[in-house]
């Protein structure tokens, strides 16, 4: 009986850890894959067109649809996960198939009793740029199969300029930044009549460099002009000499001689 006993407890160790194995297997052979270099760059649009697929029937128009496949035999296992890198023009966007969020739609599915097919929903007009696939096997790459492009939202023309933004008109001067009155020339400051240059006649002097008649004593009347003055005063001496001259010959004709 203890004998037995041995035996059957040997058995059972064996077969535990044969099963052990068995199930640790898969876990030991995951490998990585990358995407085929070839698909790298490509978007929905410029790649193989199959829009007829059905499990691009949930699509819509403005997504793109891709399908990824596993080459290889049985050996290759199948897909685990799959991490995807896009680029949407501006900024680089990592996807992870499957994707627990359902930030973009995505499934996996089995052929022949491997899951060798992924599909994935990504806004229309992506680039996929590289990818990795976890798998259960060993494979050397997988494939980007074919795709369903959908249409890019057209930009809708950039508005023109709103008034709002428009430059405002420069303001014109305010009145208060204007020239007050009070910075003009007073009255008070302009040239008075008597410092006015009054009029004279041609060739003579300045009225205050005339000589007044009646001793320079101011009777009212018109002051004689220097020229004028010498000319009378001239010929008078003129003609009190003449008169002495004459008076002079008269009395040397008068006077006789006697003998």
């Amino acid at each position: 009986m203890p004998q037995r006993r041995y035996v059957a407890r040997a058995a059972l160790a064996a077969t535990t850890a044969t099963a052990c194995l068995t199930f640790a297997t898969p876990a030991w052979a995951s490998s990585t894959a990358p995407l085929n270099s070839a698909h790298k760059g490509s978007t929905a649009a410029n790649f193989q067109q199959q829009c007829d697929d059905e499990r691009f029937a949930d699509r819509t128009p403005g997504q793109d649809g891709w399908h990824f496949v596993l080459p290889g035999g049985p050996g290759a296992g199948s897909f685990e996960t799959l991490t995807l890198t896009f680029t949407d023009g501006t900024d680089t966007v990592t996807v992870k198939v499957p994707d627990s969020t359902d930030a973009y739609p995505d499934h996996l599915y089995a052929a022949g009793g491997r899951t060798v097919h992924a599909y994935l929903f990504t806004p229309a007009g992506w680039t996929l740029a590289d990818g990795t696939a976890t798998i259960s096997g060993e494979a050397d790459k997988f494939n980007l199969s074919h795709t369903c492009a959908g249409t890019v939202p057209t930009q809708s023309p950039s508005p023109s300029s709103s008034p709002t933004t428009s430059e405002s008109p420069q303001p014109s001067e305010s009145p208060s930044e204007s020239t007050s009155p009070t910075s003009s020339v007073t009255p008070s400051d302009s040239v008075s009549p008597s410092d006015s240059v009054s009029p004279s006649t041609p060739g003579s002097g300045s009225p205050s460099e005339s000589t007044g008649g009646s001793g320079g004593s101011d009777d009212g009347s018109l002051p004689m002009t220097g020229v004028a003055t010498g000319g009378i005063a001239l010929g008078g001496l003129i003609l009190i000499g003449g008169g002495v001259l004459l008076m002079l010959r008269r009395r040397r004709d008068n006077i006789t001689f006697t003998s």
